[in-house]
């Protein structure tokens, strides 16, 4: 549920690639248990604030807070590790392998055991790989997947390696969950069962969630907070329904009828 717990603190972010601002001294806050969104334009920041909440940028300037610890200058292979995953808006997922091997291979965060106990898989080996196939099972089942966990990734319908990739993302037990255009390049139907799935995911299993999407109707409709970027700078924050009427969001963005 959510709490006026703060457990992303962005303060004072600021990105440059050579000559090119693309965050500029942006701040905002992420309460634990709420579903936050990040709005604006083709171009706006918004995959790059993600991208360095993730660790995959290192910004030039500013902090970033996950549970009260700086994770600003923390290598990006144990940002999964501290809690954080994320999908991404082009799929990166393993191509060439199933859907049970994509998430089984996101549980590797997770495996205490040293190589050469898992070559000779017995004993405490082969029973910590029972533990992470069960939690990759309960995953499979909550997204409704289970009829393609044999299947090879890259001959699934976009809208399935979507939720693939979710998946993964899940697997990771994170408690902050980075959804960058989950619905992108989908049809209806396939929008409203991903829609479906984010919510089960927040109420459910009790993530949070920081979400970037370009359907407004669903921003809208989920948000707790949301947050408006462009050309790299904090237009607006603030509830939903006080988005919608705010002049600065409207030109920016959102347009007029």
């Amino acid at each position: 549920m959510k709490s006026d717990s703060v457990l992303l603190d962005v303060q004072n972010v600021s990105l440059h690639f050579g000559g090119t601002a693309v965050l500029n001294d942006i701040s905002f806050d992420v309460r634990e248990g709420e579903i936050r969104a990040i709005i604006g334009p083709n171009g706006a920041g918004k995959t790059s604030m993600l991208n360095c909440i993730s660790g995959f940028y290192r910004p030039q300037a500013g902090r970033i807070l996950f549970n009260g610890h700086d994770v600003t200058r923390v290598p990006t292979h144990k940002i999964a590790s501290l809690g954080i995953a994320r999908t991404f808006q082009n799929i990166a997922l393993y191509t060439g392998l199933s859907t049970l091997d994509n998430l089984m291979a996101a549980r590797h965060i997770h495996m205490k055991q040293n190589m050469l106990a898992s070559m000779i898989y017995w004993g405490p080996a082969q029973q910590e790989e029972v533990r992470h196939r069960q939690m990759v099972e309960e995953i499979i089942d909550f997204l409704e997947i289970a009829h393609i966990r044999r299947a090879v990734v890259g001959a699934l319908p976009y809208g399935l390696r979507k939720r693939v990739e979710l998946g993964r993302a899940l697997v990771l037990e994170p408690r902050l969950l980075l959804l960058d255009e989950p619905m992108a390049g989908m049809n209806v139907e396939e929008k409203e069962d991903m829609a479906r799935f984010i919510l089960d995911i927040h109420e459910q299993r009790g993530n949070t969630i920081v979400l970037i999407e370009h359907d407004m109707g669903l921003v809208m409709d989920i948000s707790d907070r949301v947050v408006v970027l462009d050309f790299g700078l904090k237009i607006a924050d603030g509830l939903p329904d006080e988005m919608k009427h705010d002049q600065n969001v409207i030109q920016a963005y959102l347009g007029e009828a």
